[in-house]
């Protein structure tokens, strides 16, 4: 196993496979931010609920006092 660390520069090894994990973290949350399901930020639109009717707002009282 020492005869590998020869023909590679372990600090180049080390940063390298520090770089591509990163890029694959990355790859695979923009991925799943992607999805319909698994998006965190905006959330999942089927468990929100949603209103069906606006009331209408009540009458506002003017400085004239009508």
């Amino acid at each position: 196993m020492w005869r590998v660390w020869l023909l590679f520069d372990p600090r180049r090894v080390v940063v390298g496979l520090i770089v591509g994990l990163f890029l694959l973290a990355l790859l695979i949350h923009f991925a799943l931010l992607s999805t319909y399901r698994f998006n965190w930020l905006e959330g999942n639109p089927a468990l929100r609920p949603h209103v069906t009717a606006i009331a209408p707002l009540p009458p506002t009282v003017n400085s004239t006092g009508r």
